[in-house]
C-alpha cells in the first residue's frame, strides 16, 4: 500500500528525517511511536503529499509518486488525514461529518446511508443536531476522525489522536479506532508517543526517534525484544544490565554481569561485550529458592517497594539493581519490605540479549 525508500527531510539547516525506510501493507494497522519532536508528524505531512521530501522515493498502491503534477492530487484524495489538534466547522455533528460527501457531490440519501452507521459506530448518534463547535475535545476528535472516515479513505493517517484528552476520552477514541478498523478494514497510520497505545492498537510499530526509524516490526516483539539500548530505553525497558558472555553452549550463553553469572539464550560468541535486558514482569520473588524452571535464581536484598501502581514495583539489589513487578496479593503474602533478603528468579528465555558498543 506504502512504500518509502531512504526519506530524508530539512528544516532549514536541521535534518528532521533521515532515511527512512517503511513498507505497510493494505489492510495493516501501523503505529509509529517516538518521543515529542522525533519527526512523526513530519513524516505524516510527507506521506499525506502536504511536504515534499528533500530526499528518497514514496510509492503509494505500487506507483512511484511524482514530485509535482496533478497525480499527486489524485493520490491525496484516496487518503484522509486527521490533525493532532481536531478541525470542526461551525455547523451540526451530522453536517460535520458529511461535509466531505457533499464536497464529492453525493446524493443526500448516499450521505445519510454513510453517515448515520458513523454516528453510531463513534458514539455521536445523541449529539449529531449539536453544534460541533460546543463539543468537547474527546468528542471534536471523534467527529473529526468520523468525518475522515466517511469518505472511505484507502489510508487514513492519525496524528496523535488522543493527545491531551482525559484518561475516559482517551479510552472512548481507542475503542473507536479498533471499532472502525474492524468494520472498514482501512489502512491506518497512527502515530503516538504513548506506548501502551501503539502496542494495543498497531499490529506493527516502527520506533522514530530523532528523525531515524531505529526499529520497526511486530509490536510485541519490538518491546520484547528492542535492537538497542536506545530502543529499550524508549519502549520503557526497565532492567539493562551491561555484561560479557563467559561462556556459551549452543544457543545458551552465561553472562557474567559484573560477577554476577546469569543464563540467556543469545547468539553472541564468548567475550562479546553486551546488555541483558531483563523484562520486570518475568522475574519472580521468593523467601526460598524457588523450584520452578528458572534457569536463574539469584540472593538479593531489597531496597525499594513502589506501590503506587499495581502490580508493584519491587527493587532488589542482586550485584546490580533488578526490578520486578509483583500483585498486591504476593507483597501481602510475602510481607515484601526494605532490607529483606530475597530470592529473583527468571528464565533464561526471560533474558534478551543485545550488543554493548564498546
Amino acid at each position: 500500500m506504502l512504500k518509502l525508500e531512504n526519506i530524508g527531510h530539512f528544516y532549514g539547516n536541521r535534518q528532521v528525517l533521515k532515511n527512512i525506510n517503511l513498507e505497510v501493507a493494505r489492510g495493516e494497522l501501523f503505529g509509529l511511536i517516538g518521543p515529542t519532536g522525533a519527526g512523526k508528524t513530519t513524516l505524516l505531512r510527507i506521506i499525506d503529499l502536504l511536504e515534499t521530501p528533500a530526499s528518497g522515493v514514496m510509492y503509494f498502491d505500487g506507483a512511484k509518486v511524482a514530485a509535482t503534477g496533478r497525480g499527486r492530487l489524485d493520490i491525496r484524495r484516496r487518503m484522509a488525514f486527521v490533525l493532532q489538534k481536531p478541525v470542526v466547522f461551525n455547523a451540526s455533528v451530522y453536517d460535520n461529518i458529511a461535509v466531505g460527501l457533499r464536497w464529492r457531490r453525493q446524493s443526500r440519501s448516499r450521505i445519510s446511508q454513510t453517515v448515520e452507521p458513523l454516528l453510531e459506530v463513534t458514539g455521536l448518534k445523541a449529539l449529531k443536531d449539536k453544534n460541533a463547535r460546543t463539543l468537547s475535545g474527546g468528542e471534536a476528535q471523534r467527529v473529526a476522525i468520523a468525518r475522515a472516515v466517511a469518505v472511505s479513505p484507502e489510508l487514513l493517517l492519525l496524528d496523535e489522536p488522543t493527545a491531551n484528552l482525559d484518561p475516559v476520552s482517551t479510552l472512548r477514541i481507542e475503542e473507536m479506532i479498533a471499532d472502525i478498523y474492524r468494520r472498514y478494514r482501512t489502512t491506518i497510520i497512527m502515530t503516538t508517543h504513548d506506548l501502551a497505545q501503539g502496542r494495543r492498537l498497531a499490529g506493527r510499530i516502527g520506533v522514530l526517534v530523532n528523525g531515524e526509524m531505529v526499529q520497526a516490526g511486530k509490536a510485541e516483539a519490538v518491546f520484547s525484544m528492542p535492537h538497542n539500548r536506545q530502543v529499550a530505553e524508549f519502549v520503557g525497558t526497565e532492567n539493562i544490565v551491561p555484561g560479557v558472555v563467559a561462556s556459551r553452549e549452543g544457543e545458551l550463553a552465561v553472562v557474567d554481569l559484573g560477577g554476577t553469572l546469569i543464563e540467556a539464550v543469545s547468539d553472541y560468541g564468548v567475550g562479546g561485550e553486551v546488555y541483558a535486558l531483563i523484562r520486570p514482569e518475568e522475574v519472580m520473588l521468593a523467601k526460598q529458592r524457588g523450584t520452578s524452571s528458572a534457569r536463574n535464581w539469584l540472593v538479593g536484598v531489597i531496597t525499594g517497594v513502589d506501590m503506587a501502581a499495581m502490580p508493584a514495583r519491587v527493587n532488589v539489589d542482586c550485584g546490580f539493581p533488578l526490578v520486578a513487578l509483583v500483585t498486591r496479593a504476593s507483597l501481602e503474602e510475602m510481607g515484601l519490605k526494605p532490607g529483606q533478603p530475597v530470592y529473583a528468579g527468571f528464565k533464561a528465555t526471560g533474558v534478551h540479549i543485545i550488543e554493548r558498543p564498546g
